[in-house]
């Protein structure tokens, strides 16, 4: 039979079937059965077994309690959810069987514990309802009280996870959704009923109505709101508690980045392995606090189309930019500032050790400096109004200085958390334990020199507790009021009444302290959470300031300028540069080059080059430019007048995904077409090789009839960056009024090439591949093999070919098809086809004009 600790266990275990289990017996957290097996597998730790009842053994794994963190965090990376099942009761003075509850149920959206967190990112908890071609997307970061919702196209959902990044992800079950590999949960259609969500968020918030929230008339973004409040009620209360107030949101009033693009433009992880520290975020992040670092890269991933906010942000970032000294000074007051919004979440979610209060103290002693230096009676507009949102909260701060002790203890309990003088009550304990622990400390002296022996020792441990030590060559001097306890080796051990009476009253004394110290902790934490909304706005505006400062600073160092932004399609850059690339080259090396791109007539730049000129570069520093300025910030570049632009697409470089049969010309092709289906008048495309994972005519057929569709279909029309390897499709800019030809100038000298990376006028009619696979270091044995099948290739094409040594001659034409052809080309319209019926009649002349004499 079953023992009652077993019965409890399965108990519980019954109510969590999906979850590992950590039961807490006595300083371990246990589990049993197959949740043992995954733990010991997981976490790399023995399994061995217990016997719970006659006959009954069970497969055990346990965990230190103080390890708890390390190993919570290990459990959580490998995908599990885990309950923590803690005792209720004092195990020494209950009378049998220890209570024990799930106080908490961990997941990915859920996490808190700061040694599992990233501090410079976001750990959001998201929820998606759809309906009939929507979404209702609502996500939240319990750690700092952030909580959002909006409704928008399904075919947006994508996109908007990744820039969101959550760790978990809720949905109703049997949902058919796209989702990348992120942990999900699926919830009963009731989690998201409507009139139960709605109910939900009234409730949660106290208010009548959800109108000041902005939701009230989306169905979609209610229901998703009111999953994620249904799933922290049941699996962290302490993390609802948290979310006190509700955003709602529109993708429309940002700019629309794709994962796709995201990807290419390295904003986030960029060169050949992915590294953060060759991206957009590392050259822009010179952040000095953890909430800074965040809002930054929320902001870089979510650029903005209003020009009034975008001003806003140029202002502050302009004071900066204008003064060393006033970026000196704020870097070295934010230094010295904590994570204030997840410290504060911390407190008012109860689980703040007292070294958090005591960041939290010294962060917002420092604030109000920060406040004198923005809010100062010489500032004004912008600067002024966000340092007037940096609060002065004295009363927090007197409240924790008065409250806890400098040299406070990690842990609450042990008697050297709260101030003296705070508490009488405590001071009172602590000075009545103070008499028997000085009797103790003393014991050792006095005894030897009652006893006369000079090797006795007064020690302590957890199941004797206090005792008087003596060597067995020493017993016999031991006096008739020392009673044995324990026998060692080589000596006795012994108590006297009177040692026991104030060893009670030491332990007695810490008891008692233990208790009071940790009801004054908290009774100091909840005074400070009703502080919480103020203290949070507090932590909010530091963060912008942050943000702010560091790209202030960030254009002070690598001389970026004010870009001009305005409602037109206009884009002038001049001398522009590229941030990353500029940052891993030696002072000076980057070249820089001009850019201009309109609507109205440089809509569509075709850039010709050999590769490793710098056509790649180009055009990706020309949409680098172009998000900078839609984020705020100052760009790389002598000038800048951008008109802003809703969503950049952008197509590059050559992949494949074999996890669902793509190959590289499949994935080429669907991101294209994704980019014509989904551009806008006020896109931005960049697009890398069109054409390049098939043969040389059906790519060429495809880049030249994607530029035509670009430039000629009415709901097109957008600022394009057209970099090829095809000097065929220069000769669009003879018949296509939008169109103007680029390219990358080389210099030759003796057969050698040198790239200049300087961007002119006009279109390349070398590709210089070979030279190129030269410089990669090709055996020559190749390379001489290539210039001579080069040259046979082109032979077959054009029998005035130049010799190898003279260089490749022209590409393969595209431009001469059988009359038959051109005439039916010239009665197609473009404009009234789609990419694919495009691609198809493209197939199609060919197919016919091969047959043709």
């Amino acid at each position: 039979m079953s023992t009652p600790a077993r019965r409890q266990y399965l108990r519980i275990k019954a109510e969590h079937p999906d979850d590992i289990l950590l039961f807490r017996m006595g300083d371990f957290y246990e589990t049993f059965d197959e949740d043992a097996e995954i733990v010991a597998r997981d976490l790399e730790i023995a399994l061995t077994s217990r016997e719970f009842g006659k006959g009954e053994r069970v497969p055990l794994a346990g965990i230190p309690y103080h390890a708890l963190d390390t190993y919570l965090g290990r459990l959580i990376r490998c995908g599990h959810r885990v309950a923590l099942c803690e005792q209720t009761s004092d195990p020494s003075t209950s009378k049998g069987l220890v209570d024990r509850e799930v106080v908490r149920v961990v997941t990915p959206g859920t996490v808190v514990e700061e040694s599992i967190l990233d501090p410079s990112a976001n750990s959001y908890l998201a929820a998606i309802f759809p309906y009939e071609g929507q979404v209702g997307l609502a996500y939240a970061d319990i750690t700092t009280s952030e909580f959002a919702t909006g409704q928008m196209a399904a075919e947006g959902l994508v996109d908007e996870l990744a820039r969101l990044d959550p760790a978990e992800v809720l949905i109703p079950e049997g949902a058919d959704l796209e989702i990348d590999d992120r942990p999900i949960v699926d919830l009963p259609p009731r989690a998201f009923g409507l009139e139960s969500a709605t109910e939900r968020l009234k409730r949660h918030f106290g208010v009548l109505s959800l109108e000041a929230f902005g939701c009230e008339g989306l169905p979609l973004a209610t229901r998703a709101a009111g999953a994620i409040v249904d799933y922290l009620a049941r699996s962290h209360r302490a993390g609802l508690e948290r979310l006190d107030s509700l955003t709602t949101y529109s993708v429309g009033s940002y700019m629309a980045l794709d994962l796709q693009t995201v990807r290419n433009l390295e904003l986030f992880e960029g060169g050949r392995w992915g590294k953060s520290d060759a991206s957009l975020a590392a050259v822009l992040d010179d952040t000095r606090t953890a909430m800074g670092a965040r809002l930054l890269r929320r902001w870089i991933g979510r650029p903005l189309l209003d020009l009034e906010r975008l001003r806003a942000r140029q202002e502050v970032v302009e004071w900066f930019h204008s003064s060393a000294f006033r970026r000196l000074r704020v870097a070295e007051l934010l230094s010295g500032i904590s994570d204030i919004e997840r410290l504060m979440n911390r407190v008012r979610g109860g689980s703040a050790a007292p070294r958090d209060l005591l960041a939290l103290k010294d962060s917002l002693h420092l604030a109000p400096r920060v406040r004198e230096l923005l809010a100062g009676p010489e500032e004004t507009g912008q600067v002024a109004l966000l340092g007037s949102r940096i609060g002065v909260h004295e009363e927090v701060v007197g409240l924790i200085g008065a409250a806890i002790a400098d040299d406070a203890s990690a842990s609450v309990g042990e008697g050297r958390v709260i101030r003296r003088g705070y508490s009488t009550e405590l001071d009172g304990i602590r000075d009545g334990a103070k008499g028997a622990r000085d009797y103790i400390a003393g014991l050792e002296v006095s005894e030897r020199g009652r006893t006369g022996i000079k090797s006795l020792k007064v020690g302590y441990n957890k199941v004797y507790g206090y005792y008087i030590e003596v060597s067995k060559a020493n017993v016999d001097r031991v006096p008739q009021d020392y009673v044995r306890r324990q026998t060692l080796v080589n000596a006795e051990r012994y108590v006297t009444p009177e040692m026991k009476e104030y060893e009670s009253r030491v332990l007695a004394a810490q008891d008692r302290i233990a208790e009071v110290e940790v009801s004054l902790f908290r009774s100091v934490c909840a005074e400070i959470g009703r502080s919480a909304d103020g203290v949070l706005e507090t932590g909010r505006a530091l963060a912008r300031v942050d943000a702010l400062r560091s790209l202030g600073e960030v254009a002070a160092s690598n001389g970026y300028v004010r870009p001009d932004l305005h409602e037109g399609t206009s884009l002038e850059i001049e001398q522009g540069r590229h941030p990353v690339v500029e940052r891993m080259l030696a002072p000076g090396r980057f070249v820089a080059n001009d850019a201009r791109l309109s609507t109205g007539d440089e809509q569509l730049v075709i850039l010709t080059g050999p590769n490793m000129a710098g056509k790649s570069t180009f055009i990706r520093q020309v949409a680098i430019i172009v998000l900078m300025a839609q984020i705020g910030s100052f760009v790389p570049a002598r000038h800048a007048s951008v008109g802003t632009v809703d969503r950049v697409f952008t197509r590059v470089g050559l992949q494949d995904d074999l996890t669902v049969g793509q190959s590289t010309f499949m994935v080429e092709m669907v991101e294209t077409a994704a980019i014509l289906n989904h551009a806008g008048p006020r896109s931005l495309i960049v697009l890398d090789e069109i054409g390049r994972g098939t043969s040389t005519y059906d790519g060429l057929a495809i880049a030249r009839a994607t530029a035509e569709y670009i430039h000629n279909h009415p709901a097109l029309g957008c600022r394009t960056l057209f970099a090829t390897h095809y000097h065929e499709l220069t000769r669009l800019a003879d018949t296509l009024p939008r169109v103007r030809n680029y390219n990358v100038s080389v210099a030759e000298d003796g057969g050698e090439v040198v790239f200049l990376h300087r961007i002119v006028p006009g279109g390349a009619d070398r590709s210089y591949g070979v030279h190129v696979a030269r410089l990669a270091g090709l055996p020559s044995g190749v390379i001489n093999r290539a210039w001579d099948v080069l040259s046979e290739l082109e032979g077959s094409e054009s029998r005035n070919g130049p010799s190898p040594k003279a260089g490749p001659p022209q590409q393969l034409s595209f431009m001469g098809p059988p009359s038959e052809v051109v005439d039916e080309l010239l009665s197609i319209d473009p404009s009234t086809m789609t990419p694919l019926e495009a691609i198809a009649k493209l197939y199609e002349l060919k197919e016919r004009a091969s047959k043709q004499p």
